[in-house]
């Protein structure tokens, strides 16, 4: 049986883009119904808070996850969503076919406790806020836009990081060339000048071999 709470936010799910928060009693499963044409986009974003009776308030519980269920209820209660997560997030799926789609949220590892309002009526022990965008592509990528302009910057600074490396090993290889053909010109000093230093010292010796026969002819010894 639906509260007039539930109907309430059941109405405000039907407008396109709509944000909206409801409470929900501990661990127990909260759905709404949505009517959707065929290849229609849903995006929602939601943050769930638990009661605190020490602050008398609803914080952040990071133990907490949230349990999301999408079924095609037009198609024996085909599920197209099963995912989960911690207590916030975002979720996406497309619309396969027209027809009814039941979307459900299971908060888990937390205990079945209830909240106050400020009229002092109490309520349930978490605070679900959801965000959905129903077939609005602009608002889809209007919500990710800092991530794909976060994207696009580490591709710039990728890329100049990339063309730093490329020149410097432009640089590198033209050092090493450079120092390659300073080898090349030294080795080849090193070969002109031994090569001069062994004709030289041939010389030399054949003109002391062919002064010592002419001594010795001389002096009668051959």
């Amino acid at each position: 049986m639906w509260s007039p709470f539930s109907l309430l936010s059941l109405a405000a799910l039907l407008i396109p883009s709509q944000a909206l928060y409801f409470y929900i009693d501990g661990p127990t499963q909260k759905c709404f119904f949505e009517e959707l044409p065929k290849d229609t986009l849903v995006v929602g974003t939601f943050s769930a808070t638990q009661w605190n009776d020490q602050s008398r308030s609803y914080g952040t519980n990071p133990d907490m996850g949230i349990f999301i269920t999408v079924d095609e209820v037009f198609d024996n209660d085909h599920r197209v969503v099963s995912q989960r997560g911690s207590h916030t997030g975002k979720f996406t799926f497309s619309a396969a076919d027209s027809g009814l789609h039941r979307l459900c949220f299971t908060p888990t590892n937390v205990p079945a406790t209830t909240g106050l309002l400020f009229s002092g009526s109490s309520a349930g022990g978490i605070k679900f806020d959801l965000d959905l965008a129903i077939g609005e592509t602009s608002a889809i990528e209007s919500s990710d836009k800092d991530k794909l302009g976060e994207v696009v910057q580490k591709v710039r600074d990728l890329n100049a990081r990339l063309l730093d490396i490329r020149r410097e090993q432009i640089f590198q290889r033209e050092r090493e060339a450079e120092f390659r053909d300073q080898s090349e010109a030294v080795n080849g000093r090193v070969v002109r000048w031994t090569l001069i230093q062994l004709a030289v010292l041939g010389v030399t010796c054949a003109w002391q071999l062919s002064y010592l026969r002419a001594f010795f002819i001389k002096q009668k010894v051959v």
